[in-house]
């Protein structure tokens, strides 16, 4: 791994370079090669622990490598096929109820921090901020703030906003290949509240979603749903 030249580290997309970095190192190693380390990576481009982590959380986020307790991290055995990707639509007519949206705002904003760090820009680029209170059966289910990445999606809030975002994205080129997903219990603000016709501070549960296709993060969502109507499947198999 020494003979490997790393590339020049730009300001914006560190943890992306060091990412695609390692994955030209790694592909197409035997199951249980060893990554380079957390300490090399960190020498090698001169960056922080915390931004080695974010690219190699990513990797093992796709399956490409996988942490092993007190040993370390190395290539991944092949993984079973995961689920689809869906969004809102698709998920509740999976469920056998009808999906319903309503659009709160839909605009043109800088990406603050955050947003510019989940999409790999820079704060102060483009995003499309796309809010929707969104029903099941007619009853609210949850509330939705999607983040876009303008550069990807020209004409996007000119050309109406569609029924279905992944629907919109596959028409594109896209569609989410792959997504990480966290899920949170919280309680609901007055606002929230208010939209999703719950008590104050009722039990909700916060979804933050980083999609991606290809190597292009298309979207970075956070939905707020009814914890009383709200439930998450996740399915497991046998592991190795």
């Amino acid at each position: 791994m020494d003979d490997v030249m790393a590339p020049p580290v730009g300001r914006a997309l560190k943890h992306v370079q060091v990412r695609e970095y390692v994955r030209g190192l790694v592909t197409g190693s035997a199951p249980g090669s060893p990554a380079p380390s957390e300490r090399e990576l960190v020498q090698r481009f001169g960056v922080a622990r915390m931004t080695v982590r974010q690219a190699m959380d990513a990797l093992v986020v796709e399956g490409l490598l996988e942490r092993i307790p007190g040993r370390g991290t190395f290539v991944a055995r092949p993984r079973r096929a995961p689920s689809k990707i869906t969004g809102f639509t698709e998920e509740m007519a999976r469920r056998g109820m009808l999906a319903e949206s309503q659009t709160l705002l839909a605009r043109r904003e800088q990406a603050g921090p955050g947003v510019a760090r989940a999409l790999s820009l820079t704060e102060g680029d483009a995003v499309v901020h796309w809010r929707r209170l969104r029903r099941a059966d007619g009853v609210p289910m949850c509330l939705e703030d999607a983040y876009l990445n303008e550069v990807l999606l020209p004409g996007f809030l000119q050309s109406g906003m569609p029924t279905s975002l992944y629907d919109s994205l596959a028409a594109r080129g896209l569609r989410p290949t792959w997504a990480e997903d966290s899920i949170t219990a919280d309680k609901a603000t007055p606002e929230e509240a208010g939209l999703l016709e719950v008590e104050p501070s009722s039990v909700v549960l916060r979804h933050s979603r980083r999609a991606v296709s290809g190597e292009k993060v298309v979207e970075v969502s956070r939905t707020v749903y009814r914890a009383d109507r709200f439930t998450l499947w996740v399915q497991l198999g046998q592991g190795c």
